[in-house]
């Protein structure tokens, strides 16, 4: 991705991909959250949080839901996907959803 503020050697995930991959998270009972930040610097660990963590959430479409609304509200941003382990009380997941062009 040529100019952009993350470089990725990485494939971006189709729809088919990422619900796979938010099935997966739901099915370990992790809870879901989404946070996104314009510009990311290495230095700064936290991006902003989407909202609150979808605690209720247990279908995927629930999630991608979320996800689109994030994109529309900060399309100049990169997403983030958080999976939160409950039990352990940390991030299990982690995954960037989308990247501006």
């Amino acid at each position: 991705m040529e100019g952009s503020p993350l470089s990725t050697y990485l494939a971006d995930l189709d729809e088919q991909q990422l619900a796979r991959q938010i099935k997966h998270l739901l099915a370990r009972d992790l809870i879901p959250a989404i946070e996104f930040v314009r510009r990311p610097d290495p230095h700064d660990h936290y991006w902003a949080m989407w909202k609150l963590p979808l605690f209720e959430a247990r279908a995927v479409e629930h999630v991608l839901t979320e996800i689109e609304a994030c994109k529309a509200a900060h399309p100049d941003s990169l997403i983030k996907l958080i999976g939160y382990d409950r039990q352990r009380q940390t991030q299990a997941v982690s995954l960037v959803v989308y990247q501006p062009s």
